[in-house]
Formats: structure tokens, C-alpha cells, sequence
């Protein structure tokens, strides 16, 4: 049976002083390789939105389609693809190039206009006069990979975010296969960039992330794309991410033993390669703050975080709140793996 959100345990509590102000709370789903639901937290049998957490497998088509080969993507693009980049000169200067090399521009995206989420980035545009374009949007990267996978099967570029077009056929029939799911009346939103976003459970979400961590009962071709994506994600964590991100600093630090990726209102997905394991997590009410402590304590209960930089680690699991002059006045933390 379907539980209401409120019925999740507390994930993660935010304290003040001696008080604890906030608490946030939130479902989690951790699969093996063969689908099995090894533990669970909350209700993760009901559908969410994975939003931009999905991304490593909405890129699988861009790689098995031959579009990837045949315009010579590195794993640099690859990692672009998986990317909800925050926008910065390095960003922007890739996303450039790739478009160009299959003969198109930030005029033929078709996810939106924003202002770098890179603070010193946004700045940089005010102080140079320009206005943020298509290729500042955060999913500009995973817009220009179903961009090539039209021109390599020559379907028409325009309107390739609508949810009949094959570009987005490709994407759903991808995450029903991964996450062994039947998608075909599944709950439909439409995602912040403008592409269909399908909602299913975490249950099915974790499973999708175990099968990218290990390939299991995947074909030669797909295997070979999922292990693209993990080591154009772990080998390129910048362009995942950016600056001072969660993905981007928690990639960085373990050395290719975990895939990561957030999406918008409070969802997480991972893939740990060596464990052979996908973990997906949903904090009801959106907040990022407590989705990134929650994940950041859940990698390092499923040894994820084995040999990993442990100031890095430190700083996500239990990050503190400052006020206007930087002083620590509270932290954020997680409650329900307390060891």
C-alpha cells in the first residue's frame, strides 16, 4: 500500500545551537545487481519524479544509437551529457564546441535560457554585457546529446523535447529497460529544461543504478555504454557538476568507485561499481541541503566512501550553517544512520 509522504522516517535534522530547527524527511531504495531490494527506508513503491537525477540513463541512447562514435564524442561530451552543470566558462566553452561539431548552435536548444548557477560565472556575463543563452542551462549538455543522436539518424532537430518524438521515445524505452519497469502508463510531468520527466519508484530507480554499476544481465552493447558513462562521469566530475557541488566534490574524492547524481526537489541516485549497487533516494520536501547529507551518510554506509578523501567526505556529511559573517551557528546532519 501507497504511504503518504509524511509517513517516511526522519532522514536528516538541521540544527541551531542546542535545538534542532528543521528536520526533513525522505524514502530510500538500495538494489544489487540483480534487482533485489537489499534494504529500504520509507515508501519505495511510490512513484516519483527522478527529474535531472536520471540524466547517466537518459544518455545511454546517445552512446547505443552510434551517434556518440560517429561524431567522435570524447568522455568529456559523455559526461556533459550526464550533467546538470552549473554554467561556468568551462561548461559553456564545451558545450560550444560540441554543438558545433555537428553543425548546429545554442540556437537549436530548446531547454531555456538561465543564469549561470556559478555565482562568479553570472557575474563574469553582467560584466562582459552579455545575457545567459540556452548553453547556460544546466541540461544543455544532456540537450545537445539527443541533439546528435538526431542528426546521426537524420530526425528532425525542432521539437525534439516533445514527448512523441523519437528522441524521447528512446529515453523511456531506456529507463523501462534499466529499471525493468513498464512505463507505458506511468504518471508524466514535464522537467524544468522542457523534456517529458516519468515518474516510477525508488524501487525501480535503485534497481536502474545497479544495473549501470554492473552490467548485470545487460547486453555486450549496453554493458559497453553503461561503462562509458560511469568513466566519462568519475574521469570528468567537473563537467557533471561544477565548482563546490556535491556530485562534482564526492566523484573527485573516490576515485571512480562512485557514480552520482542529484536532481531537483530532492532527489539522489548513485552507483557503486564495487559493491555492485544503485541507491535511490527522495526527501519530501525538496530540500537539497538534507538530500545531499542524506546521500553523502548512505555512500559511506554501503562503503562507498573506502578510501576516499575524508576532508571532502567530512564536509558533506555533516555541513555547517553559518550566519551573514561566516560563523558556524548550527549544522545540517543525518539521523537515520547515526553510528
Amino acid at each position: 500500500m501507497i504511504q503518504p509522504a509524511e509517513a517516511d522516517p526522519i532522514l536528516v535534522e538541521v540544527t541551531r545551537g542546542a535545538l534542532v530547527e528543521s528536520r526533513h524527511r525522505g524514502a530510500v531504495a538500495v538494489c544489487d545487481a540483480d534487482g533485489a531490494l537489499v534494504q529500504s527506508w520509507g515508501d519505495v513503491e511510490r512513484p516519483v519524479y527522478p527529474r535531472s537525477a536520471v540524466k547517466p540513463l537518459q544518455a545511454l541512447p546517445l552512446i547505443e544509437t552510434g551517434a556518440a562514435d560517429r561524431f567522435g564524442l570524447t568522455d568529456a561530451e559523455i559526461a556533459l551529457a550526464c550533467a546538470s552543470h552549473s554554467g561556468e566558462p568551462e561548461h559553456e566553452g564545451a558545450v560550444n564546441a560540441w554543438l558545433r561539431s555537428i553543425g548546429l548552435s545554442g540556437g537549436d536548444l530548446e531547454c531555456g535560457e538561465h543564469w549561470p548557477m556559478h555565482e562568479d560565472a553570472a557575474r563574469a556575463l553582467v560584466r562582459e554585457g552579455r545575457s545567459p543563452s540556452a548553453v547556460h542551462n544546466n541540461c544543455s549538455g544532456k540537450h545537445s546529446g539527443f541533439l546528435t543522436a538526431c542528426r546521426h539518424l537524420g530526425e528532425p532537430t525542432k521539437g525534439y523535447v516533445a514527448a512523441d518524438h523519437p528522441a524521447q521515445r528512446r529515453v523511456r524505452q531506456a529507463l523501462s529497460d534499466m529499471c525493468a519497469i513498464d512505463l507505458s502508463g506511468a504518471p508524466a510531468g514535464i522537467d524544468g529544461c522542457g523534456i517529458p520527466t516519468i515518474a516510477m519508484p525508488l524501487s525501480a530507480l535503485a534497481r536502474g543504478m545497479a544495473r549501470l554499476a554492473a552490467g548485470t544481465g545487460l547486453g555486450s552493447s549496453r554493458q559497453a555504454a553503461c561503462a562509458r558513462i560511469r568513466r566519462a562521469m568519475t574521469t570528468h566530475p567537473l563537467l557533471v557538476a561544477g565548482h563546490g557541488r556535491f556530485c562534482t566534490e564526492i566523484m573527485a574524492a573516490n576515485s571512480g568507485r562512485v557514480v552520482v547524481k542529484g536532481g531537483a526537489e530532492g532527489v539522489y541516485l548513485a552507483a557503486l561499481p564495487e559493491r555492485r549497487l544503485g541507491i535511490a533516494l527522495k526527501i519530501a520536501d525538496g530540500a537539497s541541503r538534507a538530500a545531499e547529507t542524506a546521500m553523502a551518510a548512505l555512500l559511506r554506509r554501503f562503503g562507498g566512501f573506502d578510501g576516499a578523501d575524508a576532508d571532502i567526505v567530512g564536509s558533506w556529511l555533516e555541513p555547517p550553517i553559518r550566519n551573514r559573517a561566516g560563523i558556524e551557528v548550527g549544522v545540517v546532519r543525518e539521523v537515520a544512520w547515526r553510528a
